[in-house]
């Protein structure tokens, strides 16, 4: 629910709810109906490490060009920078390191305000970095820390949501969305066995 602001001399701002019609909420159901397919199709730990990964780097390239509508096309360049790298036989995390160097490379030539491109690089420093880890642990532990991971990326996106910065809040919502489910179905099944 969004809220519109009207001010009175006396009071200040205030927040009245406004309603959004259903096709407003696409984000949420996009998000719901791919976090679905990927646990249709089978959650492991690659597939949430990618997911977590791919998300923080959306993040940094929206950063990194200083253009909100840019996290959307991010989600087409870190799944380029993935299959690339893996059709190469590199594993994907390389690709997707590289991709993330070139973008923080370009928004320091851009002059992107620091404290976002700082943010959003040790953002996906630790997000990256974590998914990572839990491909190089046992697997059911690390199939634990990257749903554990992905699940801490939704507080991630809510912050972004709740303050409107850096990326849309359709991409927000769409990302709260797809990590809470997907990574709640990989600590069920790491906790399953």
């Amino acid at each position: 629910m969004t809220t519109h602001e009207r001010t009175t001399a006396d009071i200040g701002p205030i927040q009245t709810p406004v309603r959004r019609p259903a096709w407003g909420h696409w984000p949420s159901i996009v998000g719901l109906l791919v976090a679905a397919w990927q646990i249709v199709v089978g959650v492991d730990t690659e597939g949430t490490a990618i997911t977590v990964a791919a998300a923080a780097s959306c993040y940094l390239a929206a950063a990194a060009l200083h253009r909100r509508w840019v996290a959307w096309a991010g989600i087409i360049g870190s799944a380029s920078a993935v299959t690339v790298t893996e059709l190469a036989g590199v594993p994907w995390w390389w690709g997707l390191t590289a991709y993330v160097g070139v973008l923080v490379v370009v928004g320091l030539a851009l002059g992107s305000p620091g404290r976002m491109l700082s943010e959003q690089t040790l953002a996906m420093l630790c997000f990256g970095g974590l998914a990572l880890v839990a491909l190089l642990i046992a697997p059911r532990v690390g199939l634990a820390l990257a749903g554990l991971v992905l699940v801490s990326h939704a507080l991630w996106d809510y912050r972004h949501w709740r303050r409107n910065d850096v990326v849309p809040r359709s991409m927000a919502e769409f990302c709260i969305l797809l990590d809470v489910p997907l990574g709640a179905a990989a600590l069920l099944l790491a906790v399953a066995g």
